[in-house]
């Protein structure tokens, strides 16, 4: 077996003698990976992002943790009562839809590429759901004002609420994607009763929403 000589020089050292060495101070600057210099929109499904655009991560010594959101609104149970601001800054509560199914989609941004695919193909399929004598309503961050303008560019019939801070999201326990750097596109499905009867998640096929709330309606 052939064996390899090491110059006597280098047996003096250790490995880690060997590497180049970095100081705390430059460590701690590599933190921020650009994603895009200037962006206004990503084609990423459901992300919207401004310019300029970065990610920090954090470091060792960071006092920051990730937070995990664990699901509060099951199958067979009632969630939590809310009351947020429609597209035309109206107060709308859940119990307003009480006495027929709704459907409440929640999405990562108005105008991202999936969100917008997802809110066409509601409405493309808005009759359906009206026949199911079913309500519509779809739920993310933005204020009222892009949820009007989103709805005007795209002729949404349904209602879009504005759960700025994500204070509704985080009751309702929406999972985030991408270890939470990505919010969560999660549908639910209640019945008159305001049980919910149906939770889907999936995040990278928005029009498979449409298909699964229409799927439950019909049997319900």
């Amino acid at each position: 077996m052939a064996s390899l000589s090491l110059p006597l020089s280098l047996h003096r050292h250790s490995l880690p003698s060997l590497l180049p060495r970095q100081s705390p101070k430059a460590l701690s600057s590599s933190h921020n990976l650009v994603i895009l210099p200037k962006s206004s929109h990503s084609q990423f499904y459901g992300v919207k992002l401004s310019s300029p655009s970065s990610l920090s991560l954090p470091s060792s010594n960071s006092s920051s943790r990730m937070t995990f959101i664990f699901a509060k609104v099951n199958k067979g149970g009632v969630p939590p009562s809310l009351t947020l601001k429609d597209q035309e800054g109206r107060n709308v509560t859940l119990s307003k839809f009480k006495g027929k199914p709704v459907v409440v989609y929640f999405y990562p941004a108005d105008e991202s590429p999936g969100c917008t695919k997802q809110a066409c193909a509601f409405r493309d399929s808005y009759e359906k759901f009206k026949k199911a004598g079913a309500e519509v309503v779809g739920i993310s961050g933005d204020d009222p004002s892009s949820h009007k303008a989103f709805a005007k560019k795209y002729r949404l019939p349904y209602t879009l609420l504005s759960d700025e801070g994500n204070k509704v999201r985080k009751e309702w326990g929406v999972p985030a994607d991408l270890f939470g750097t990505l919010a969560g596109r999660q549908t639910y499905v209640l019945d008159k009763n305001g049980v919910v009867q149906l939770i889907y998640n999936n995040q990278f096929q928005p029009e498979k929403h449409i298909d699964e709330t229409l799927k439950l309606l019909q049997s319900i």
